[in-house]
Parts: C-alpha cells; structure tokens; sequence
C-alpha cells in the first residue's frame, strides 16, 4: 500500500510526544510531513531520520493545505 504524504504541521493531545530534530520531546511539529493510515498518523519530521508513528487518539490536530480545482 503506498501512503499519501502531506507537508503539514501537528499537534498532539497533551500527555502524548514525538522527538524533534534536536532529540527534544514535543507536542507540536510546524513542519513535517504525514501520511494517515488505519488509525494511525505516521510523521516524517525532518532531520530525525526516522518515522515516528502516534495513535489517532494523540492527535489533536493536522493541519495541511489541498490542491483545489477553480470552479
């Protein structure tokens, strides 16, 4: 299955972190990309050179723009 990934930015319901470049624990990434898949958000965040994946409980909010076609 190939996952769609999205430049976004995400924040995490309180309690719950990802690692950030700097090796730091972090509720909210600015930049990242992520792909949602069965229930789970996978975060691309640049520099960790690694996937890091949170439960969709974890989530408290993506946030990424779309391509719209003009009316």
């Amino acid at each position: 299955m190939n996952r769609t990934w999205h430049d976004a930015s995400v924040e995490l319901v309180d309690g719950y972190s990802v690692i950030d470049a700097d090796g730091t624990a972090t509720a909210s990434v600015p930049a990242v990309r992520v792909a949602v898949e069965g229930g789970f958000a996978h975060l691309d965040i640049p520099g960790t050179a690694v996937v890091q994946i949170v439960s969709a409980p974890a989530v408290r909010l993506i946030t990424y723009r779309t391509e719209r076609a003009s009316d």
